[in-house]
This record gives C-alpha cells, sequence and structure tokens, in this order.
C-alpha cells in the first residue's frame, strides 16, 4: 500500500493522482458519536443562494528559507494553517497565520526532511519526519510550543506518520509499510492501531482526518475485493467503522477530510481508477460535487461546518477549486486577474485546506514559484 500521508504532500517532486475505492455499502447513522450526530445535523451543507461568486485576495504565504518552494497542506478551524517549506537537501515544517509571518519548525534529530500536516486552534501541531523527500525512515511527530518530539509508535512498528489532530490533542495517520500499514490513533504517550473493522471486515489503512468530535476519517481495505479501497470513518468511544459508500458508477472511495459538523469529502472510483469529489453527511449521504470544467477527475481534500469543499481536479493541469453547495468555482476565477499568482495552467497547483470563515490554503505558482498561499475573503480581509 502506498503511504498516501507522505506522498500527498510531494507537490513540488511529484502531483499526485489520488485512485483508490469504496464499498457502495452504507450504514446507518446509529455508527456515529453522539455528539458528531448532534453537530452533523446541526450543520447540514445547505445549497447556497449566492448571485455572484466569492471574492477572494491571495496571499503569498512565502518560504522558511529563501531560495525554498513551499507548500500550504492544511488549516484549522480557527485558521492555523500549516505546511512545509524545500529545498532540495532538505524541507522545514512550518505554520501561518493571518497577520503573521511564516514560522519554521524545527527538524527531528537525524531526519532532514520534515512537514507539518495539521493543526488545532491551540498551536499543537503535527506531521511527519523523514530522511527523504519521498518519506525513507518517516516517523510521526508533534510540535508544542515550539519543540519538536516523536510521537510513541505502536508496539512493534518502526515506521509512521502523523496527518492531523484536534482540539483535544489527538492525532490521527499511521504506521507501518505495505501490506502491514495501518491507521493510528495518537494520544500523548500512546500510538494505537484502530484495530475495529467495518463491513466485510473492511479495516483502516490510513487515518487521514480528524475532527473535534473525534470523528476519524481515511483509506481503508476491504479484505474480500482487494481492487477497491474503502471510503472508512471511525467515531472514537462509540462503535464500529462505517463506510460513506460510493458515487453511481463507482465502488469504492478515499475521505480526506471531516468538518467540524460531521461532512465528510474525498473521491469516489471503480476499483483504483479515476475518481470524482463527493461530500457525505449522515442526512444527506453521498453527494457528487461538479468538476469545473475541462477536468475529468478530483478529490475533495476538505471541508467546513457550513459544508464549503476544497479541493484539486485534474485535466491537462491541476485545478484547484471551491464549491458553496451549490456551485464550483475554479480558484483561479475568485482572486484579481493581476495577482500574480497561477492556479490554472501548471501541475503544482492545489487546494488542500478550508477555514471555518473560508480561509482557504493550498500550493500555487506565483510569480514562476512554487509558494504556499492563503485566500482570504475580501469581506474579512481587514479584520
Amino acid at each position: 500500500m502506498n503511504h498516501i500521508t507522505f506522498a500527498r504532500i510531494r507537490i513540488v517532486f511529484l502531483k499526485m493522482t489520488v485512485g483508490a475505492g469504496v464499498t457502495a455499502c452504507l450504514l446507518s447513522s446509529q455508527a456515529a458519536s453522539s455528539r458528531s450526530h448532534i453537530l452533523n445535523d446541526a450543520f447540514v451543507a445547505e445549497p447556497n443562494w449566492r448571485s455572484a461568486p466569492p471574492k477572494y485576495q491571495i496571499i503569498d504565504i512565502g518560504v522558511v528559507q529563501r531560495g525554498d518552494a513551499s507548500q500550504g497542506l492544511r488549516v484549522s478551524a480557527g485558521g492555523v494553517a500549516v505546511g512545509r517549506s524545500l529545498a532540495r537537501t532538505g524541507s522545514r515544517a512550518f505554520t501561518w497565520k493571518k497577520g503573521r509571518k511564516i514560522a519554521g519548525l524545527p527538524n527531528l534529530k537525524s531526519r532532514s526532511f520534515c512537514v507539518s500536516n495539521g493543526a488545532n486552534d491551540s498551536g499543537t501541531v503535527v506531521g511527519t519526519c523523514a530522511t527523504t523527500a519521498s518519506g525513507e525512515s518517516r516517523l510521526p511527530v508533534i510540535w508544542q510550543k515550539g519543540r519538536v518530539s516523536q510521537l510513541k509508535l505502536p508496539s512493534g512498528q518502526t515506521l509512521g506518520d502523523a496527518t492531523q489532530v484536534n482540539i483535544s490533542g489527538i492525532a490521527v495517520g499511521s504506521a507501518g509499510s505495505g501490506t502491514s500499514q495501518r491507521g493510528v490513533i495518537y494520544t500523548a504517550d500512546t500510538g494505537a492501531p484502530i484495530t475495529k473493522t467495518g463491513p466485510n471486515g473492511s479495516y483502516f489503512v490510513t487515518a487521514i482526518g480528524i475532527n473535534d468530535a473525534g470523528r476519524v476519517v481515511g483509506q481503508g481495505v476491504d479484505p474480500t475485493n482487494a481492487s477497491r479501497s474503502v471510503g472508512i470513518v471511525y467515531d472514537i468511544g462509540s462503535g464500529t467503522p462505517f463506510e460513506v459508500g460510493a458515487l453511481p458508477d463507482a465502488n469504492g472511495a478515499v475521505a480526506f477530510g471531516v468538518s467540524n459538523a460531521g461532512h465528510v469529502v474525498g473521491t469516489s472510483m471503480m476499483n483504483q481508477g479515476p475518481g470524482k469529489p463527493f461530500i457525505w453527511s449522515q442526512s444527506r449521504e453521498m453527494v457528487a460535487i461538479p468538476l469545473p470544467s475541462g477536468t475529468s477527475s478530483g478529490s475533495g481534500k476538505a471541508a467546513n461546518s457550513a459544508g464549503w469543499v476544497v479541493g484539486d481536479a485534474g485535466g491537462q493541469y491541476s485545478v484547484p477549486w471551491l464549491y458553496d453547495g451549490t456551485t464550483t468555482y475554479r480558484l483561479a476565477d475568485l482572486i484579481p486577474a493581476n495577482s500574480g499568482w497561477d492556479l490554472s495552467t501548471n501541475t503544482s497547483a492545489s487546494a488542500e485546506g478550508i477555514s471555518e470563515n473560508n480561509i482557504i490554503i493550498g500550493t500555487g505558482v506565483f510569480k514562476g514559484l512554487t509558494h504556499a498561499y492563503a485566500m482570504v475573503p475580501v469581506s474579512v480581509a481587514g479584520a
């Protein structure tokens, strides 16, 4: 099994097209935790009947060291963005928040390639440190008050990664490699594999997202049908993992993100072919997100509690987009024409995170350089 967590962020060196699959099975809402269920019912993604597209300004997050490239990879509900600043000899994780400069984070000893994959609103950051840009000898790490330390791996494991952390300090990711890779829940002093299984014995290969209510999402495997992947969801402490289902003419999915209202987003496909983006909630089940014009496949990467979703679509180029519950917009069409940013005619562009006040984090090409960006709604730009 590919290390989706680390490969997902290697945009500068390799633009990854996601392929995997999810079952057509959908369990009832009884598997959800009571808190997640309440949140999800309270914040169903409703159509946004706006008469005009949203307007954004775009900000260059920058780099940790001059000459680096940078990638924006996620943003917390309150606007703490994370990613990495890359050189050929190594990379540094960073954090950023509106009104502040990029802040580099220290690397783990003996690991020259580090990336911050997720943060909570308290400033706790998690990620992965490795010996190469492709993720060799990868270890899960946590940054607290500017200091880095390794998260404890499950017993017997020597490899792992961390992808997201919630407001309670619970992180998720994976441990192991190949057929032994499994999703993991990390706390302050433990790393525990997710051993509970869903329909057909499906299990987590990697946990990619977690919300503040403890809903975990990621990629799973169906041992009865190895040709498809499972968009798998697990509410900590409340029961059995379940599957989000699949879009018509598909049999699988990968779940990349989960909002604090319980929306799950990702990509749905037949077997492990090209996928289409979706948003899922317990009240509306799985809904296809329209692709931007000129693209044929894509993935939803993150959602906020209003059901706004960001993701990437593919065709000749990588096209990041925003879905507001009704319409899908190319991000390139939402920023000023003279901004200097190219978000539509290159293979590095992405949209990876969206905050509760609709700040979007991703990667683009700015005046010929690959840099992380923050897109801030004009209505809150001066707040």
